[in-house]
This record gives structure tokens, sequence and C-alpha cells, in this order.
């Protein structure tokens, strides 16, 4: 069961020395509870509310930047989609997971009402019956399929009312940014156009009609990482598609096409920041989508 899904409730401080600019492949239900935090999503920052929900596609890069990591809190839950299909075709819900698929990242600000607190059990709920379960396999060797049943239902029901938060008009946050989080916003938007190509902060910062440091020092301030490391981000980000999407493209058109000036480079900076090599993880990619389409 962990293999398609990973929850966790009420998580405090950091898990890690730094957050991470990450994307995965799972989608992700992200609950905040209690602290001080903006989250970059891509090149949009949100600052963050008690009961606030974040749905994402799980491949567009984020990272939270919380200001006292000692009283952030947040629950997450990823799963896979595949995993769920087949259980929402024979429900009649294929529609489901729309929140996720066509809302592009999409934050419900609950401020802990009901709806709110229906989420935050749920996940408590979810959280309780994968330890039950891994309990369980420990003991005996062997996944208990009644035990996997009742995640499944208990995630159907949490995305059901997920689905149908949705459709409100209390999703859609405008609450009003201070100047450095919109010039913080016109960095990241301006790093996504131009990624791709040679860098500087000079010709950035120019382009922006801002002074290099005020730039640079806004940016780190507002998200938590520097100008270079979103721009890497970035970069990896595009490297992970194209090497999935692109099976025929050549290492060294990857590394050219996501800005990497070289490939010796290029391989050093992913296998540094993956684990693996970009060729071994091509060919996980497509042993995957063999054994899926199967």
């Amino acid at each position: 069961m962990d293999e398609w899904i990973h929850a966790h409730y009420r998580m405090q401080g950091m898990l890690t020395p730094s957050f991470t600019f990450h994307s995965h492949h799972e989608y992700e239900i992200y609950f905040f509870h209690a602290g001080e935090c903006k989250y970059l999503i891509n090149n949009r920052i949100y600052e963050l509310q008690p009961g606030d929900i974040i749905l994402l596609d799980g491949l567009t890069l984020h990272k939270p930047n919380p200001r006292l990591v000692s009283t952030y809190t947040r629950s997450v839950i990823h799963f896979s989609p595949t995993w769920l299909q087949e259980l929402l075709s024979v429900l009649g819900l294929p529609n489901l997971l729309d929140p996720f698929q066509k809302l592009n990242n999409f934050l419900l600000r609950t401020g802990y009402d009901e709806s709110g607190e229906f989420v935050d059990g749920k996940i408590e709920r979810i959280v309780s019956l994968l330890s039950y379960s891994d309990k369980l396999r420990q003991q005996t060797g062997q996944k208990s399929e009644l035990v996997e049943a009742e995640v499944k239902i208990e995630l159907v029901q949490l995305l059901l009312k997920i689905y149908k938060m949705s459709q409100k008009d209390l999703a859609q946050v405008t609450s009003k940014k201070t100047e450095k989080e919109h010039h913080a916003e016109a960095i990241a938007s301006w790093i996504d156009a131009h990624y791709a190509e040679k860098i500087s902060l000079d010709r950035m910062a120019s382009e922006l009609n801002l002074s290099k440091y005020y730039a640079s020092h806004v940016f780190k301030e507002v998200t938590g990482f520097t100008v270079m490391e979103y721009v890497m981000g970035c970069r990896l980000n595009q490297v992970k598609y194209l090497l999935e999407m692109e099976p025929n493209q050549t290492l060294t058109e990857v590394s050219r096409a996501s800005g990497f000036e070289s490939v010796s480079h290029f391989s050093r900076f992913f296998k540094d920041k993956v684990g693996i090599t970009p060729s071994h993880y091509r060919k996980n990619k497509q042993i995957q989508a063999n054994y899926s389409q199967n």
C-alpha cells in the first residue's frame, strides 16, 4: 500500500535541514495547521492561514517557506491517481480528480470551518489506518486487503468533499500581496520564461527594472532560496519532463533544451539531486510506463 499512498498528520518543524523546491508524480493534498508560512507554487506565492488546503498536481514545482519552523505544522497526503482510476470508474465518479487536474494547483481557504475540520479528520484517519497496516505487515509479512479497502473508502470520501468544496468560490485566494511578494512573483515569472537560456542576475534585474542587490535579497527573503536555486529547480523539472516524455531526445539535446551549458554539468547535477543518472531515470520511467499499460 505504501507504494501508491503516503500520508503524514500534523508534522511539525523541519524534517530535513532545508525545504527543497521539488516536484513529484503523485497528487498532493496539503493541509496547513499552524505557524507562519509562505508557499511558493511555480511563480505564485501564497501567505498561508490555518485551515488552508492546497491541491497540487505534483509536477508543478512547489516549496514551503515557513518563518518560524518550530511552529510550522502541516499534514500531507501523496497518492497515485492511476491507483484510483478503476475504483472511481466503478463508482461512477470519473471527475473526482478534476480539482487536481484542471484547477492548476488550487488553494481552498476554509478558515477551519466545518469543511476544514472534516478534511483534518479524514487525513488523521487515513494516517492511522496506514500506520495500522504497516504494523500488520511487520507482524504477518503480508498486506491487509481489508485495511487497504478502508483506506480507499476514506480517501474517496475525502476527495468527494474536496471536489464539492472546489466548486465554491471560496477557493481562489485574492489576499493583498506586499510589494516584495509582487516583486518575488515577477522574478519567478521571468525565470519561468527564461530558465532555458543563459541567465545572469544583471540581465534579470535590468529587464525587471530592479537593482541586482534588491532582486536577489527580496527573492531569498520571500521564497527562502536564491534566484539560482530557483533557476536550477526549473531546469531540473524540465529535464525530468523531457526524459520521460521525449524518449528519442539524446541526453545532449535534453541538457541544452533545459538550459545546461554542458552535458557533464547536467549529469553531475542531476545525479546529485535525484540520486541516479539521467539514463537510469529515463529507463525507470519507461519500465513504469510499460508496467502500467500491461
